[in-house]
């Protein structure tokens, strides 16, 4: 059965930020600063913490607990496929 557009987050690596398209919504993910205890060796540093709501103009809505667990799902296959590595903090 394939999965129609749509049903799964869309990536993009774009000038330095990681662009999510998914359901009509978009999210921007910035790159936080490498965290000073950090031992992985990461192209990209994510805070978590800052993926909670959707870019404007749905920006009041929410990203709910199983729609970031598919994007960051959806992040790590787009990273994998262009030999990058990137880290949750």
């Amino acid at each position: 059965m394939s999965k129609k557009r749509g049903d799964r987050p869309e990536v993009a690596l774009t000038e330095g930020a990681i662009r999510v398209s998914w359901k009509g919504r978009v999210r921007t993910i910035l790159p936080s600063p490498k965290p000073q205890d950090a031992e992985d060796e990461a192209d990209f540093f994510v805070d978590l913490d800052d993926v909670v709501c959707w870019d404007p103009p749905d920006d009041e809505t929410e990203i709910e607990m199983h729609e970031l667990q598919r994007i960051l799902e959806a992040i790590d296959e787009a990273f994998e496929r262009m030999g990058l590595v990137v880290a949750y903090e």
